[in-house]
């Protein structure tokens, strides 16, 4: 009886552990080139506190629009992830066709405690229900080369702050030689809305039943472009081949992501001390600039009870504080958790040793506002619609009738009309 006895206590625990081996997560995510050795080191972080379950990445879709629809298609064929995580703008989408499961019962009565403020937990709301939290925030900036500012006669300590200085030097840099390029910006709804903020602008009203855009901020906001061309010499490059000529060393400004300052500083290696700028307030009153919050947030998509509870657990480890301070630390994101900022604990040392990230962050912290999502199943077209119309003016357009135009699309294919 005593043997019997603990030959079926083996199995009990043997059995339990095998089950809880299977507890597998699927996590989708989105831009390799940022995340792919930052979400590796996330899912190793859990699972070494969380050997009971497993967490599996799946491959990564070039960008979050791409990964959105690849999410859309996997819901049709039963083959989606059971955590996604895509872009700020883009999670309502899912919401929208019934996908990201509400967290509202995961949270808890005291989510401030967490360190899930009502200004973090509002990037993935809708109709008072929590749908996404975000898990990295990052603001449009400009990156800089000082060796090429200064041997185009400029300066770091009297680096223009106004769109009209920087093109003016952009335009010095571009005439060093030809191997030299001014400026660069990607033709991008996010990046158009961080210009757009700057000039006190937003893409829609506040009920979201019109397009704002082709407003007068609107078309300043998208003359840059034309004369980021015309006047500072931007090519017409890929992202891609952008993201690899700014560190290589022959391109003197790029407006980007300041999530790639990571990369940037060991792609510029000793070639040039890579150098951060918080991109131009263009309002006369600041107080109506904001600086869209890009990044990404994590959506729970399983509808499997059995793994919702792990999946919640992976979800809260990557948006605490543990899993902020690995993000913050690998891409150069601001931290969508405020424990990981208000304890010195946390990043102290790495502000310290980061100047460029601390005026990122500080940015974040002054303009964050909203990624505007625009409405419904078609929210990604338009997305496609306003970068290829920036296309249109920076190879020439009439800026403002694009742009009135684009407005007009937009509205039928939203239903605003």
């Amino acid at each position: 009886m005593k043997k019997l006895l603990m030959a079926s206590t083996l199995a009990v625990t043997f059995g339990s552990g095998v089950q809880a081996q299977e507890t597998e997560i699927r996590v989708h995510y989105a831009i390799p080139t940022i995340w792919a050795d930052t979400q590796q080191l996330l899912a190793d972080a859990f699972m070494e506190q969380n050997p009971d379950i497993q967490i599996t990445l799946d491959g990564a879709a070039e960008g979050y629009e791409d990964g959105v629809q690849r999410l859309l298609r996997e819901s049709i064929s039963g083959t989606g992830p059971d955590v996604a995580y895509v872009g700020l703008n883009l999670w309502r989408v899912l919401e929208d066709r019934g996908l990201a499961q509400p967290l509202d019962g995961y949270l808890g009565d005291d989510p401030l405690s967490q360190g899930y403020t009502p200004a973090l937990l509002s990037l993935g709301q809708f109709e008072d229900t929590q749908y996404a939290l975000a898990t990295s925030a990052s603001t449009l900036v400009m990156y800089v080369n000082p060796v090429l500012v200064e041997q185009a006669g400029g300066s770091m300590e009297d680096f223009p702050d106004t769109f009209d200085g920087v093109i003016e030097l952009a335009a010095k840099i571009d005439a060093i030689d030809a191997a030299t390029d001014g400026v660069w910006i990607a033709p991008h709804d996010w990046r158009f809305q961080s210009l757009l903020g700057s000039y006190g602008g937003r893409p829609m009203n506040e009920d979201e039943s019109d397009i704002t855009f082709d407003s007068p901020e609107g078309i300043a906001a998208a003359g840059l472009y034309q004369r980021f061309a015309e006047e500072g010499g931007m090519k017409s490059y890929s992202e891609n081949d952008a993201r690899q000529t700014f560190p290589a060393g022959t391109l003197g400004i790029m407006f980007e992501s300041s999530s790639l300052q990571a990369r940037f500083a060991e792609g510029a290696g000793d070639k040039f001390d890579l150098t951060v700028k918080p991109l131009p307030v263009a309002a006369e009153d600041d107080s109506q600039v904001y600086f869209p919050t890009g990044g990404s947030a994590i959506v729970m998509l399983t509808d499997d009870e059995a793994k919702q509870q792990a999946a919640w657990d992976y979800m809260a480890f990557v948006t605490g504080p543990e899993g902020q301070k690995i993000i913050v630390e690998n891409t150069g994101y601001a931290p969508a958790n405020a424990l990981v900022i208000e304890d010195e604990s946390y990043l102290g040392n790495f502000y310290a040793d980061n100047p460029n990230a601390r005026v990122a962050h500080t940015q974040v912290a002054n303009y964050a506002g909203p990624w505007y999502a625009f409405p419904g199943p078609d929210g990604v077209a338009a997305t496609d619609l306003i970068a290829a119309a920036l296309v249109e003016v920076t190879e020439g357009a009439d800026t403002e009738a694009t742009i009135e135009d684009l407005a007009d699309t937009l509205r039928g294919i939203l239903g605003m009309q």
